[in-house]
């Protein structure tokens, strides 16, 4: 089973979103944040949010990229019960247990995103407002195969 972490190539993410996801924390879309948003909620650092920002599921910051790695069944669990108590906290559900199947989907879904790509795929979301509601739309950035020959140095210790 495959999920993505936040990764951070520069400090962009710390002065764009309101609060950031750490480096290495699990992500999901968490689109569902922005379910009854307007036009009218899509100013500064929230706007950014809502353009382009996963969700992290420790800190519920907001992280620009995420890298697929692999997830261990204990560890999808454990996500799926810490959403669920975000879901009753923030979202008004009425108990983890009503909450529990709503998270265990939305990871789902992003594990049905990660798990067709190679470790350390980099992805992008970018999102709009529709009639419909939020559209969000994809980007993969394929890992490079870098041989070790590009990063050793070559020589001898006897020099």
């Amino acid at each position: 089973m495959k999920l993505a972490r936040a990764i951070h190539f520069d400090e962009s993410d710390s002065r764009v979103f309101h609060s950031p996801a750490r480096t290495g924390e699990w992500c999901i879309s968490g689109g569902f944040e922005f379910s009854n948003w307007t036009e009218a909620d899509l100013t500064g650092k929230a706007r950014q949010a809502f353009a382009n920002g996963w969700m992290g599921l420790e800190t519920f910051g907001r992280v620009t990229f995420v890298a697929v790695t692999t997830l261990e069944p204990a560890e999808h669990e454990a996500l799926c019960r810490g959403l669920a108590r975000h879901f009753v906290t923030y979202y008004g559900a009425p108990s983890e247990e009503a909450a529990l199947p709503v998270a265990r989907e939305e990871l789902a879904q992003m594990i049905e995103l990660c798990e067709d790509h190679a470790p350390n795929t980099v992805l992008t979301v970018a999102r709009e407002l529709t009639e419909a509601g939020v559209r969000e739309a994809y980007r993969v950035i394929e890992a490079q195969e870098a041989g070790l020959d590009q990063f050793a140095i070559h020589g001898s210790l006897d020099e």
